[in-house]
């Protein structure tokens, strides 16, 4: 069946009691049995996941998860819903409303599936008074919900009574359907994992955003592995690409079957972390009992079933039965979550279906006792992606890569004005002003240097910052500011030297002038200069930076005449091989300065250390 352009894809999901005929009908419907596990063909019941799909028109595709209905195996099911876009709602005509009925029909609200068709199946077994007597408690039983207006179909898949109906109305809910987003990122969460002859390691899903193409490099969530993908398969043909909305199959490279399990969730490599706690809206049917703070659940997020505790950021004792509230969900083992992502939620002890919510937020902010929580997590589920974006990037005061912005959000698309990172104009604008008052007040207390380093700015201003935000926050403050190789100082400071300082610059010099080689202690001579310590250095760095003195190291510094007659020494022996003695006797100094001398002399490349000598290089 070849791919047709502007294809609808939709996943249609069976639900229904136990026995009410899902099976039956999706192999009346597509010719597809999708019961294929050997237990359930003896016992006559769907345990696992079945997959048919049926091409209801040259522009309209229906993929079926068929999903268990009893009880025991709605944990099957769940692993299935996710990827609904459209509900085949069974109710035996015979039987009329069940148990799991009500459940499932629970799921599908929770999981905010929209649309459906309601198949009234086993129709030939009854009357048309039985028949009539259940459309009305159908009616009853859907007032209110998402499947009031939906279509009620009778159908015998014994006698194909109603079946082309159904076709009909199927493809009607189709075409008015949401399709699934082929944009942006591919999420894949896989509720098969098997080995086929001749291809080794498959795995199945319904990819549920973006498209996957063959030989792509993907990641294998939570566990981190990079995987390749060596072929794919649509509804059973083999393909280059698989979109949102498609049942696909994925031939993986480099694993094997038994390092994966349902749950886990193909993406993109490298670009979104696994977590082990989220911030969402939780809604609790009014059938539950009372949910406690802490309580232990079973969370069943896209095709995963994960342990998990309910806080409630509210702080109440317990959220009240049809009632709803925002929530921590802290999981026992990370998953890929995103915002947006609906789940539901099971008792842990009677395993029941109590709950379901939404997403809203994956970056486990640790909240302060003064902060509006409902407010903040009400933007981040129902507000614009750009409300949304300008959040989180307000909360991170040093600024917040665009990565790390694309894995809490999800978001494909994203502004960048300031290229790889993102930080908030009013908090831009509050470090700009900080950042000169810095300048302002280094040169207060250090009024004969220059500027103030680079990184001592950094340290003050932007610790923890990426260095190019730091860069961002300086060329704001410009031209107020200006950078002067690794100072930055104000535009307006000029270094003027008083009467005393210029009186003590000159003693410093002819100090170290009239020493050469062997230099005096750099404190002693500090001390005579006749200034406080602090305007001594001062001067000193001047002297330094007028290249009037050499440094060469922390306790040594030569006058600049110095350091030209040593250079001249060991030019006039170039190529020349010698070592410490002879240096020694060619300069006139002790070993206390010849071996700062020659380590200087080798950072300055006029010398190279080989083995217990060294050459003249220049």
């Amino acid at each position: 069946m070849s791919r047709i352009p502007g294809t609808r894809n939709i996943i249609v999901g069976t639900a229904g009691h136990i026995d009410h005929g899902k099976t039956s009908l999706v192999k009346a419907l597509t010719g597809t049995d999708a019961d294929r596990l050997a237990e359930e063909k003896r016992r006559g019941i769907t345990i696992d996941l079945g997959f048919a799909h049926l091409q209801l028109a040259p522009d309209v595709r229906l993929g079926f998860i068929d999903v268990p209905g009893h009880e025991r195996f709605v944990r099957n099911m769940l692993a299935g819903a996710a990827g609904v876009d459209l509900v085949l709602f069974v109710i035996a005509a015979d039987e009329s409303i069940k148990p799991q009925t009500r459940e499932h029909f629970e799921i599908c609200r929770l999981l905010g599936v929209q649309a459906g068709v309601i198949a009234l199946t086993k129709a030939d077994l009854v009357d048309a008074d039985l028949l009539e007597l259940v459309r009305l408690e159908v009616d009853e039983f859907v007032a209110g919900s998402f499947l009031e207006n939906a279509p009620r179909v009778a159908v015998s898949s014994t006698t194909g009574l109603g079946l082309e109906e159904l076709r009909a109305e199927l493809e009607r809910a189709a075409r008015a359907a949401r399709q699934k987003i082929a944009e942006g990122w591919f999420r894949l969460p896989i509720d098969r994992a098997f080995t086929m002859k001749g291809f080794g390691t498959v795995v199945t899903g319904t990819l549920i955003s973006g498209t996957l193409r063959r030989d792509q490099e993907v990641e294998l969530y939570p566990a981190g592995r990079r995987l390749r993908v060596r072929g794919l398969h649509v509804y059973g043909e083999a393909s280059d690409k698989a979109r949102a909305g498609e049942r696909t199959a994925v031939n993986l490279a480099d694993i094997e079957p038994g390092d994966i399990q349902r749950g886990m969730v193909l993406s993109e490599a490298g670009r979104f972390q696994p977590v082990r706690m989220f911030d969402a809206r939780l809604d609790l049917l009014a059938s539950a009992k009372p949910l406690k703070n802490n309580a232990p659940i079973h969370l069943h997020i896209g095709a995963a079933e994960i342990g998990a505790e309910v806080r409630l950021l509210d702080r109440t004792a317990a959220l009240k039965p049809g009632a709803a509230a925002w929530v921590r969900i802290t999981l026992r083992e990370p998953a890929l979550v995103l915002p947006g992502d609906r789940f539901i939620v099971r008792m842990f002890s009677p395993v029941v279906t109590i709950g379901g919510g939404m997403v809203a937020d994956i970056s486990g902010r640790r909240y302060k006792k003064t902060d509006d929580v409902p407010g903040r997590l009400s933007v981040l589920l129902h507000g614009t992606p750009r409300e949304r974006v300008e959040l989180l990037i307000a909360e991170r005061p040093n600024g917040i890569v665009h990565s790390e912005l694309i894995a809490l959000t999800g978001l494909a698309q994203i502004a960048q004005p300031n290229g790889a990172w993102h930080i908030a104009p009013s908090r831009a604008a509050e470090l700009k002003q900080k950042l000169s008052d810095e300048v302002r007040k280094f040169h207060k207390t250090n009024s004969l240097l220059p500027g103030i380093p680079k990184q001592d700015l950094k340290s003050r201003v932007l610790k923890d910052a990426a260095p190019e935000i730091f860069r961002h926050i300086l060329e704001l403050a410009a031209p107020e500011v200006v950078q002067d190789g690794e100072v930055v100082r104000l535009k307006t400071h000029r270094v003027v030297l008083k009467v005393d300082e210029e009186q003590a610059r000159a003693t410093m010099e002819a100090a170290f002038e009239t020493a050469g080689m062997t230099a005096p202690s750099v404190q002693e001579v500090l001390k005579a200069s006749g200034l406080e310590p602090v305007r001594a250095r001062g001067v000193l760095q001047i002297l330094l930076r007028e290249g009037r003195l050499v440094r060469v190291n922390d306790d040594l510094v030569l006058h600049a005449t110095a350091v030209d007659q040593l250079r001249a020494i060991l030019t006039a022996r170039k190529g020349l091989r010698f070592a410490v003695p002879e240096f020694k006797d060619w300069t006139g100094v002790s070993r206390k300065y010849a071996i700062p001398l020659l380590e200087f002399l080798d950072r300055e490349h006029v010398t190279v250390r080989e083995g217990e000598l060294r050459r003249v290089l220049a």
